[in-house]
């Protein structure tokens, strides 16, 4: 029920002004949200962290929105360090405008990423946006078979999913909206997650394991010595600003670690689905207020 009102929250202009304007959230989203992404990127990059950026804002309404937003990600390309990616949404390209929109901006991205060295992953969204989401992933990868595609786990046919991404990258994440038949119960998305760490470790292609749970990050480092995956064959991805001391232990123990880093103005729809992806966040969140640890 938390989740499901979180998510309402997320939703709410109302709720929106009263949290975006108080000046209370202020230290809070400066946290979470880089006021300075390329001072972040530089001092992630120093301690040893990877990065994957997302320019926040999606759900775009007319083709100048769409086109703007592809402006944006080639200025944020030039301001990346190679092995750097680039998190995006497909909505913010025009994906409810159409499909063929959102792919051809996706394409122009992949191409300049790739003469930076820079990867790029398609997050997942609203569940009416899977398909397209999928379907732009599998067009895209023939030229550009190293562009990544998020899987969530909360969604019944994840399991089918990672099988169906044979030799991609996937970054599988436990999942921050609603969908009807999803799963809601901790215990049954958890299962659905390591059931789809599975198909991935056992597979071919890259897995990018985004969960900040200590349980989970245990087996997907078992699971990797189990199939025979080195440090360079799985990464660990977490959000900016949470659990920053447990990226940099897995860091130090030389695993490939993958910061999540937002930036941008509108921040409120991101650190509210955050919070419905895994409630007991708001104990992060309110911590945050007193600590940095």
């Amino acid at each position: 029920m938390l989740r499901q009102a979180l998510l309402a929250v997320s939703r709410s202009d109302l709720a929106e002004r009263v949290i975006t304007t108080s000046p209370l959230t202020r230290d809070v989203v400066r946290r979470y949200v880089a006021d300075d992404v390329g001072a972040v990127i530089a001092r992630l990059t120093r301690d040893g962290l990877l990065v994957t950026i997302d320019h926040l804002g999606e759900d775009v309404t007319d083709r100048a929105q769409a086109e703007r937003s592809v402006h944006d990600y080639l200025a944020l390309l030039g301001r990346l360090p190679r092995d750097a990616d680039v998190s995006i949404k497909l909505t913010a390209l025009g994906l409810r405008l159409s499909e063929q929109l959102a792919l051809d901006n996706a394409a122009s991205i992949c191409e300049a990423a790739a003469a930076k060295g820079v990867t790029i992953t398609l997050d997942a969204e609203e569940h009416d946006t899977i398909p397209g989401l999928h379907s732009v992933h599998a067009t895209l990868r023939k030229e550009h078979p190293d562009v990544g595609v998020v899987v969530q786990a909360y969604l019944p046919d994840a399991h089918e999913r990672c099988e169906k991404l044979e030799g991609a990258r996937v970054r599988l994440c436990k999942g921050a909206y609603t969908a009807p038949g999803a799963f809601t119960a901790p215990a049954d998305i958890d299962r659905s997650f390591v059931r789809c760490l599975k198909v991935l470790m056992n597979g071919t292609g890259y897995p990018m394991v985004a969960t900040h749970d200590p349980r989970l990050v245990e087996i997907a480092s078992a699971l990797a010595v189990l199939t025979g995956r080195d440090a360079t064959g799985f990464e660990h991805q977490m959000l900016y600003g949470v659990r920053p001391a447990e990226q940099a232990r897995l860091a130090g123990l030389g695993a490939q670690v993958r910061v999540y880093v937002p930036y941008g103005i509108d921040w409120y729809a991101y650190l509210m689905r955050r919070l419905a992806e895994r409630p007991r966040n708001l104990a992060f969140f309110a911590r945050s207020l007193v600590s940095r640890h």
